[in-house]
């Protein structure tokens, strides 16, 4: 797509790759917006059902680029936030494969994401604060959802790293992998995600993500309003079907 974001496809996983290892994949204006592209490249192509977002070079991405920065640029998309993730998600999975590091800006993208692979050496953490400034490109507002905010109020005081054991330990990511084998990793989560109905895949998603804003009396009522078209669904009957007929259920996304 660009020389600083290469994409690929292949068996239903789309894979994002940051391309600026020279600069450990440190976000600057022009990848934002290949990043950007991507989303709408993915969203829109009905054989891509997860995307796996990953950095070139050993590291995923060290935060935002301050020679660019200096420069005046900011690694921020419209309505999308800092590397087009941070303030939007796509209705399909998104999957970070985490090695090296994953600090301010990039740490900040890696929790924008559903789930996290991560290689045994990653580093995890928001500097932010050792050098007066603050993680806002969503640090401080969506880690206290993702751990104990206890937890939370500690790494973004401190501007401490934490390991990739810490980090699974404390329900920050989800698997941890040996070196060099994120991606492999992130991709076989992929699939496993991959083989199942599109459409029920994208409502889970959905709820999961916005129902803890919902007011409790009308919570049901929001779910249904979401899943009420998976159930009436083709991919429904399919995939009943298919489990009555002892076969693989063969998707439409209709």
């Amino acid at each position: 797509m660009s020389e600083e974001l290469f994409v690929s496809s292949e068996n239903g996983v789309m894979v994002f790759e940051m391309n600026r290892p020279e600069a450990r994949n440190a976000m600057n204006k022009s990848m934002a917006e290949a990043i950007s592209v991507a989303l709408d490249k993915f969203e829109a192509d009905d054989e891509a059902r997860v995307a796996v977002l990953t950095g070139a070079g050993g590291t995923f991405c060290s935060g935002m680029d301050l020679k660019g920065f200096l420069r005046g640029e900011t690694p921020f998309v419209k309505d999308r936030g800092f590397g087009a993730l941070t303030q939007y998600t796509p209705t399909k999975p998104i999957i970070a494969a985490v090695e090296g590091y994953a600090l301010a800006g990039g740490f900040e993208l890696m929790i924008s994401c559903d789930l996290v692979v991560a290689a045994e050496d990653a580093q995890f953490g928001i500097p932010e604060v050792k050098r007066s400034l603050v993680a806002a490109a969503g640090g401080v507002i969506k880690l206290p959802e993702q751990i104990s905010p206890r937890l939370a109020m500690e790494l973004a005081l401190t501007g401490d790293f934490i390991s990739a054991a810490r980090a699974y330990e404390i329900g920050l990511i989800n698997e941890v992998v040996p070196s060099g084998q994120a991606v492999a990793g992130a991709k076989k989560l992929a699939g496993r995600i991959a083989g199942n109905g599109p459409l029920a895949v994208a409502a889970s998603k959905k709820i999961l993500r916005e129902s803890s804003a919902w007011e409790k009396d009308k919570i049901w009522g929001l779910q249904d309003d979401i899943t009420k078209s998976v159930f009436s669904s083709q991919d429904a009957i399919e995939g009943a079907t298919a489990f009555a007929e002892k076969r693989s259920p063969v998707w439409k996304g209709k």
